[in-house]
């Protein structure tokens, strides 16, 4: 009789650490500052909220599988073939997706040093090698990314601007990347936190998609649109490639809920710009303040700071914060032990920010 053993799962599964989601609570808080995961600071939009109240009363029937209506209106608002958009559940369900049809077992998944923590935990399920291009001055280096290329490199994720650190590159570097890259390497560029950039020399890529047939540009409704519970991403893709993406996602992947939200978010551009105008406003206040204090500040382009302390503090510095009721972000699983992320909030969210920290700077001497 041959030995029962357990089931085992393929290679690499096992060397994955689970992704870990900033912090949501504080044990005994109702309501704590949470600037942990770069949410809207001023919610979802009216319109957004009405849009998912009134699919209530249509819960038992199944979603449009091919999200018409939303991407006709994604299509409206970024001036892009609908055709040539897919939406997913999260930007991230259409990242995994691109792995999964285009890597595989001896394959590499190509990432700038501080990158998305999802690109390698998708590398390593499929089975394919994540490998980490060196960033200078935690921007991607194009360079190092171009010299990390091997015979086995199949994909390059380049997060434009970057979490956790902010960082862009501007439009004529991100073309030099794809010209220096084989054909045959499909770039995506995550531009998740696109619509906060402010910068002149900035694209989020979608004329790269444009000028081929190995580009992608990924998006979300999470941050700017305040949508982040409902999960919806779209990315923008050759025609070759969206087929690709429609043919292996899943059928209903998109809630009803979810792409009536997102469309009425898309069409209040009021709202929109009373977000874009808040971020503006209190990220370079918050930017001044740490370093008022005496903090390391990385220059972002995102809803968010990452604020570097001195060696050793982050901890103290992150039980301070907590002590009055906020919640941040630590980021030592990207490699960045002296640094906390700190996402836009509202003004007294950042304003308890500045004095937790001023108070614990001053005891600490």
């Amino acid at each position: 009789m041959n030995k029962m053993t357990a089931p085992t799962p393929r290679p690499g599964i096992l060397d994955i650490q689970p992704y870990q989601g900033g912090r949501s609570k504080l044990d005994g808080v109702a309501h704590a500052a949470k600037l942990s995961s770069n949410e809207g600071a001023l919610g979802a939009s009216p319109r957004a909220r009405a849009a998912y109240a009134a699919v209530a009363g249509d819960l038992h029937r199944y979603p449009d599988g091919a999200c018409e209506e939303l991407r006709a209106a994604i299509g409206k608002r970024y001036g892009l073939d609908p055709a040539r958009i897919v939406c997913g559940c999260g930007s991230d369900e259409l990242i995994g997706l691109l792995v999964h049809a285009y890597a595989g077992p001896g394959d590499e998944v190509l990432y700038s040093q501080y990158g998305f923590a999802m690109y390698p935990i998708y590398a390593k399920g499929n089975g394919a090698v994540p490998v980490k291009a060196p960033e200078t001055d935690f921007t991607t280096d194009v360079d190092a990314v171009l010299a990390s290329v091997t015979e086995k490199t199949r994909m390059a994720f380049i997060a434009n601007p970057n979490n956790p650190t902010g960082t862009l590159l501007p439009a004529a570097e991100m073309k030099r990347l794809r010209d220096g890259l084989r054909p045959d390497i499909v770039l995506v560029i995550d531009a998740a936190y696109a619509e906060f950039v402010t910068r002149n020399d900035y694209s989020p890529g979608t004329e790269l998609v444009d000028a081929g047939e190995n580009t992608v540009m990924t998006r979300t409704f999470s941050k700017i649109y305040g949508l982040g519970g409902l999960r919806v991403g779209w990315c923008y893709a050759p025609a070759a490639i969206a087929d690709v993406l429609n043919r292996t996602r899943s059928p209903f992947n998109v809630s009803a809920a979810a792409q009536a939200a997102a469309a009425a978010a898309l069409a209040d551009m009021e709202f929109f710009d009373l977000c874009l105008a808040h971020n503006a406003m209190w990220r370079p206040w918050l930017t001044e303040q740490m370093r008022a204090l005496g903090l390391g500040v990385t220059e972002s382009n995102g809803n968010f700071i990452l604020v570097h302390f001195p060696k050793g503090d982050t901890a103290a510095a992150q039980a301070a914060l907590a002590e009055e009721e906020v919640i941040v972000r630590p980021v030592a699983g990207y490699g960045l032990p002296d640094a906390l992320r700190i996402s836009i909030g509202t003004e007294d969210e950042m304003k308890r920010v500045v004095s937790a920290l001023a108070a614990y700077r001053e005891a600490k001497g």
